[in-house]
């Protein structure tokens, strides 16, 4: 392909992705409007979520794109990224609620005189982003020397480790630190001085924008970050490790950057959740939190920025709503079959279709296609030496 035909793809490219974030953000911005009368509709009304579902849907794809970045953009098995998660959601909790009764610290908060740290949660976003990012740093500098399924089982140790740790750090030295299996709770909700979110009739359509905000500026830095020259690096890693570094890749910086990138967005989308709940619990955090996020970005296609949004919506949706609902139909028909109790064996089934059926995703990164469907082909070398030329005695027998 000619570099000006490379040129109009990519525009092609880039123009349709902004159509589509427009479409989206059109989308988000009437839905709670239209979502009482979608839930009219025959046949499908059932089927529409509500618009708090949507706001947890949309965060699990928020934390979807941030692995992503790992295992997508990397090639990175990472089975522990409900650590970034519960980061995120303690941040929250240590900076924005009543953890630390000795302290009476207010900054941007309207929370009158209520002991403890009370800081604008628009602020706590950032520093959980930031103060996540510096976990995954910390987690990603001793494990990603490790390569393949020593790298997984490392990254799944950690997963397990800090949970394990929130859930008994409420005495740490006669200091709490975490509440214990009790959690954080309440923490303070998302606003903007005295017009506190939590407090409005609305309050899910409020925390549904915010939250499609923060998506939005999430695919934004992803697309960014994909086109960049360090996401070219991230791609050369995936594709061949030993052959990145030979060119001069910096696999471990690299790789870091990775990790307390993709970091960085699960502890803002942990912080965001810990805020809509108004608490943050240990009980959350499970390993299987992480293998589903996994399925997310495998559904939709690794690498795939618009692959991974339409698998989290997915797997969200049957997650909170879609199985329940689905489950009561079935049982209206005379059938005694509850879905939600076999969660995760369908998430599990959907996966080894996907595998079997189209192991791309849904909307397959283009550079995965084109492996997985035509195949990387390679040429010897002696053909390469020779190709398109001939030899003397070639052009004396002509």
């Amino acid at each position: 392909m000619s570099e000006a035909a490379q040129s109009l793809a990519s525009r092609a490219r880039s123009e349709r992705t902004w159509w589509i974030a427009g479409a989206l953000l059109g989308i988000g911005i009437v839905y709670p409007f239209i979502v009482e009368t979608l839930q009219e509709l025959p046949l499908i009304g059932d089927f529409v979520p509500r618009t708090g579902s949507m706001v947890i849907m949309l965060i699990y794809t928020m934390m979807a794109l941030g692995l992503n970045i790992v295992v997508g953009y990397a090639g990175l098995l990472d089975l522990g990224y409900v650590a970034f998660y519960a980061a995120g959601a303690y941040t929250a909790g240590w900076f924005a609620s009543l953890q630390f009764e000795d302290v009476t610290f207010h900054f941007l908060s309207d929370g009158g005189d209520e002991p403890g740290i009370h800081i604008s949660v628009w602020l706590v976003l950032a520093a959980a982003g930031a103060f996540t990012a510096l976990v995954g740093i910390a987690i990603g500098l001793p494990t990603l020397r490790l390569r393949g399924d020593y790298l997984a089982i490392v990254t799944l140790g950690f997963g397990e480790i800090v949970p394990q740790f929130v859930r008994n750090a409420d005495s740490l030295g006669g200091f709490d630190l975490t509440n214990g299996t009790f959690g954080i709770a309440p923490i303070d909700s998302l606003g903007f001085g005295s017009f506190v979110f939590r407090e409005q009739s609305n309050k899910d359509d409020l925390y549904f924008w915010s939250a499609m905000g923060l998506l939005l500026f999430t695919i934004f830095c992803c697309i960014r970050l994909r086109d960049s020259r360090l996401g070219r690096a991230w791609i050369a890693i995936r594709e061949d490790e030993t052959a990145a570094a030979a060119m001069g890749v910096p696999l471990m910086r690299t790789k870091t950057w990775s990790y307390a990138i993709g970091a960085f967005f699960g502890g803002v989308a942990g912080a965001f959740f810990a805020s809509y709940r108004a608490g943050a619990f240990p009980a959350d955090f499970y390993f299987n939190f992480s293998i589903f996020l996994l399925c997310m970005v495998i559904l939709g296609g690794m690498g795939s920025i618009w692959g991974v949004f339409v698998g989290g919506m997915i797997l969200g949706y049957l997650n909170i709503e879609g199985l329940s609902t689905i489950g009561s139909k079935i049982q209206e028909g005379g059938l005694n079959f509850d879905p939600t109790k076999y969660q995760f064996g369908i998430y599990g089934f959907i996966i080894v279709a996907m595998m079997l059926l189209r192991p791309t995703g849904l909307i397959p990164e283009r550079r995965h296609k084109i492996e997985l469907e035509e195949g990387v082909h390679d040429t010897p070398f002696y053909d390469v030496q020779t190709e398109g030329t001939l030899t003397d005695r070639d052009k004396t027998d002509d």
